[in-house]
């Protein structure tokens, strides 16, 4: 007998009525076997903005409990933000369990005092952290990725322990399995975490419910942060030998966003491979972290994407092996935001060994690398992160090169992407598409594999190169490669 391992996005999670008829009481085949509600494990994220409250919010930035923390401002408005955090925790649960009824009511106390008791142990974990770190002896700087990891862990306790409430409410053996290692005076390593976890769970009779952050020896959230759901959900999924793995996202993996296209003129890919869902990655896009993809990947494990919304879509597959059998276009994603940075040098003409420093600092100001380019005397990083480490980085630079012209400009990405894209013509064709929208190219990148294809547009422009690129090169393909053979 072969299970599943599905992982539930925070968007999704926040339509539990959904997840409850569509996927959690909704049977599917594995391998073409129909199953019972059962031999699936279930990874949970926080509702939709618990987590952006717990840390800070991952797109605008502003700060939640743990970045009001690291600030030690005599104010302590991380007090303030950690209640309302838990205002929105419980007023989940009012939506959950507050339809009336004595059993709704007894169900939506538990769910109540176990969130509230975590929540109380944060508080007082915090501020005797304070107490400790007002002596000079302990820096907060030494402590602060733990108190990350204990924030994050409560988004996912919480969701996973009302979802096993929810399921027993209808007749469901869920089994909440809390990966947080809360109060516990034992470490173990990531991949020991999760065989302990799962020593003695029946598959056949029990539907286990499963935190998506795992605290381990490694810590989680230093290498991947916000990534760690992704990691928990491959790890899982290749040590317990699992079939198939699913996420299941609010939308499909569509050939563009939706939401800047339209929702009539994209489709779901269907078929791709993990070299494309890399390339997504590497723009902040992901579909699995990289490096959750590695596990899948390496063990051969197919992954699947679905919408929770259209539980009679079979969604997009994703597989080691696939390569499209027509060369195209699959996917037309890119990002905002993103921080060129360009120091031209003329002491760099001629000497290889110039530029090894300032790959160094950039890896060191902790922001992200998209791609970067240079020619004989000037080298352009193009980079995501806040503008607080943009501006550190810029400083550095210029002490160490004293004599160079160094600027930053705030730029988009986008870019197109398939598994093969060895299609004669297609960047003049996807330039052509920009220059008619009436886009500039800052700059553009196309590696020799020809998987994607990088474009660096002004940041106001970035709509209009989506739907531009998207209407020429995924829309009209068939018209324009007509074109091309005629």
């Amino acid at each position: 007998m072969t299970h599943s391992v599905e992982k539930i996005g925070g968007t999704s999670m926040s339509q539990y009525q959904h997840v409850l008829e569509n996927i959690w009481m909704r049977p599917r085949s594995v391998n073409g076997a129909e199953t019972s509600l059962y031999r699936r494990i279930f990874v949970v994220s926080a509702y939709g903005g618990i987590t952006n409250g717990l840390l800070e919010h991952k797109k605008t930035g502003e700060a939640g409990v743990y970045a009001l923390f690291a600030e030690m401002d005599d104010g302590r408005s991380w007090q303030s933000r950690l209640q309302d955090v838990l205002n929105a925790m419980l007023a989940v649960n009012m939506g959950i369990f507050g339809s009336g009824g004595l059993n709704n009511d007894m169900v939506r106390k538990r769910a109540d005092q176990f969130i509230s008791s975590r929540m109380a142990d944060v508080r007082d974990c915090l501020e005797h952290l304070e107490a400790v770190c007002s002596f000079g002896h302990f820096q907060l700087d030494d402590h602060l990725h733990r108190v990350r990891e204990m924030l994050s862990a409560m988004g996912e306790a919480h969701s996973a322990y009302n979802s096993v409430l929810l399921l027993r409410q209808h007749d469901v053996n869920a089994r909440f399995i809390d990966l947080t290692n809360w109060r516990s005076d034992t470490q173990m390593s990531f991949s020991d975490h999760i065989l302990k976890a799962f020593q003695g769970v029946d598959l056949d009779k029990e539907m286990p419910i499963v935190t998506g952050y795992t605290q381990c020896r490694e810590g989680l959230m230093r290498t991947y942060d916000r990534g760690y759901s992704e990691m928990t959900f491959s790890k899982i999924a290749t040590m317990t030998d699992a079939c198939e793995a699913v996420i299941h996202k609010e939308y499909h993996f569509s050939t563009a966003d939706p939401l800047l296209v339209g929702a009539d003129n994209v489709k779901p890919i269907g078929m791709t491979n993990y070299d494309v869902a890399d390339q997504l990655a590497n723009l902040g896009m992901e579909a699995i972290h990289p490096r959750a993809a590695a596990g899948l990947r390496k063990k051969n494990i197919r992954l699947i994407v679905r919408n929770t919304f259209e539980p009679e879509h079979q969604g997009t597959e994703i597989r080691r092996d696939y390569c499209s059998s027509t060369p195209k276009v699959e996917i037309i994603a890119g990002t905002r935001n993103v921080w060129a940075l360009e120091v031209f040098d003329q002491d760099m003409v001629g000497d290889a060994t110039h530029g090894q420093k300032m790959a160094d600092l950039v890896f060191e100001s902790g922001v992200r690398v998209l791609t970067k380019d240079f020619n004989a005397n000037t080298v352009t990083f193009y980079l995501k992160g806040n503008k607080r480490r943009i501006n550190w980085l810029m400083d550095r630079l210029q002490q160490v090169y004293a004599d160079a012209d160094i600027r930053v400009e705030k730029l988009a990405m986008v870019s197109a992407i398939g598994s093969d894209m060895k299609v004669p013509g297609l960047l003049q064709s996807a330039a052509g598409a920009l220059s008619d929208a009436g886009v500039n190219i800052h700059s553009v990148h196309q590696a020799m594999r020809q998987v994607d294809m990088m474009f660096l547009v002004s940041d106001a422009d970035y709509a209009t190169a989506v739907k531009a690129l998207h209407s020429r090169l995924v829309e009209q393909a068939d018209i324009w490669q007509q074109q091309q053979t005629a």
